[in-house]
C-alpha cells in the first residue's frame, strides 16, 4: 500500500499578500476610469436610454468586484499552500472552492520563474510549471527561496527522466 501523501505547508511571502493588493488595486482604478469616460459620453452624446441602464448596472457589478478585489488577496495569502519531494509537487490553494494539485516529477517538462515590476519592487518571483498538459504558477516567492525551488524541481524531474 502506497504512503499517505501529506498535505503541503510551505506557504507564500508576506509580501505576495501586498503585490496581490496593489495588483487588483491597479485593475480596479481602471476600471472605473473606463466606466467613468463611458458615463461622460454617454452624457454628451445622449446614446439611447437601455446603454445609460447597462452603465448603471456595470456601476453596481464594478463596485462589488471592487470590494472583492480587496478582500481576495487575503484570502490568497490565507489558503496557498505548495510543497516538493522527489514524486510530487504539490499545490493547494483557494477558499469557497479549494484545489489540490498533485503534479509528478516525471510529467514536468519545463521551470522558470518570473518578475514583473511589482513583482521586482517587493523582491518576489512567480515559478512557471510546464507539463504537457498544462501549467502552473506558485506565485510571491522570495528571489532565494525561488531559485532554490526552481533549481530542486529541475533536478527532480531530470533525475526522474533518467531512471
Amino acid at each position: 500500500m502506497p504512503s499517505p501523501i501529506s498535505a503541503p505547508q510551505k506557504s507564500l511571502s508576506k509580501d505576495a499578500f501586498k503585490v496581490q493588493l496593489i495588483t487588483e488595486g491597479i485593475t480596479a482604478v481602471i476600471g472605473l476610469v473606463i466606466l467613468a469616460v463611458l458615463y461622460y459620453l454617454d452624457d454628451r452624446f445622449a446614446w439611447k436610454e437601455w446603454i445609460g441602464w447597462s452603465l448603471h448596472g456595470l456601476l453596481v457589478i464594478g463596485v462589488i468586484a471592487m470590494i472583492w478585489s480587496f478582500v481576495e488577496p487575503y484570502f490568497l495569502y490565507k489558503s496557498w499552500r505548495y510543497d516538493i519531494d522527489e514524486d510530487f509537487l504539490q499545490l493547494k490553494f483557494g477558499v469557497i472552492k479549494e484545489r489540490h494539485f498533485l503534479v509528478p516529477m516525471t510529467k514536468i517538462q519545463a521551470v522558470s520563474t518570473k518578475q514583473g515590476p511589482i513583482l521586482r519592487k517587493y523582491g518576489l518571483y512567480t515559478i512557471s510549471i510546464k507539463t504537457m498538459g498544462s501549467s502552473h504558477e506558485i506565485p510571491g516567492l522570495p528571489g532565494d527561496v525561488a531559485s532554490q525551488l526552481r533549481e530542486q524541481i529541475a533536478h527532480y524531474a531530470k533525475l526522474k527522466e533518467v531512471e
